[in-house]
């Protein structure tokens, strides 16, 4: 088939390779919304052919849109070449915790020292945008708008390597920050709400030392909550099955 043009007499790609492009973008969006709301549990199968029916499209976007979401750390491709969804490896949750709080702390110092008027714009956008999403308990928009207002500071400090590992970081725990928001009941208590308004105050006004003290509470009370959350479970799921043998 033909490309068309458009208007500015640019060549258009082929109506079904654009369909196709709409159809593994849907896909896309809508297993990526399942796997991060963990309604697609860690290990789920994704199966090519099941979600050709399920979603009543051929196989070439769904495969578009799961190796998609193997690009992205949210499935993982087997050597059977079956997919699934990414599983949690919770023995490896003090190690990650112990990187993501030292990036909180370096990127947020990096940004009081290095800050200009128009990051601080920027920064003061997303920590809205993050209370806003709290307040309607939108888990997605909270999770996402967390990243960006993590990844703004970031950036504000200058140092891409550093934000391309917390960006990395960051992408990988999406569903571990789902299990603290599920700690609250998806209620995130307004506290918590405020230690990005006073880290971003910090920024401001420069003050390095009080950023990187801001940021280490703030790591530190995100890590004890899930690691609470996922004792407490742990206890639960043991005593359930205790009773049952």
């Amino acid at each position: 088939m033909a490309a068309g043009k458009s208007k500015d007499g640019a060549k258009e790609a082929p109506a079904e390779i654009r369909v196709r492009g709409q159809g593994a973008r849907s896909v896309y969006e809508r297993l990526r919304q399942s796997i991060l709301d963990l309604s697609l549990p860690p290990g789920s199968p994704l199966d090519e052919a099941t979600l050709s029916e399920q979603f009543a499209m051929s196989r070439t976007p769904i495969r578009e849109a799961l190796l998609r979401l193997v690009a992205d750390g949210l499935a993982r491709s087997l050597p059977n070449r079956n997919t699934i969804v990414a599983p949690i490896d919770f023995q490896q949750l003090p190690t990650y915790f112990e990187a993501l709080t030292l990036m909180y702390r370096v990127t947020t110092r990096s940004a009081a020292m290095h800050r200009r008027p128009e990051h601080i714009l920027v920064i003061r956008g997303l920590e809205a945008a993050y209370a806003e999403a709290v307040s309607r308990r939108d888990v997605l928009a909270m999770i996402q708008t967390n990243r960006d207002f993590h990844m703004a500071i970031a950036e504000a400090g200058g140092n891409s390597y550093f934000s391309g590992l917390f960006g990395r970081l960051l992408d990988e725990g999406r569903r571990i920050l789902r299990i603290y928001y599920s700690s609250f009941d998806d209620r995130l208590p307004h506290q918590y709400v405020e230690e990005h308004s006073e880290m971003v105050a910090a920024i401001e006004e420069g003050d390095a030392d009080l950023a990187d003290r801001l940021a280490t509470a703030h790591a530190a009370q995100i890590v004890r909550q899930i690691q609470n959350y996922i004792a407490r479970d742990t206890a639960i799921s043991l005593s359930v099955n205790l009773d049952r043998s």
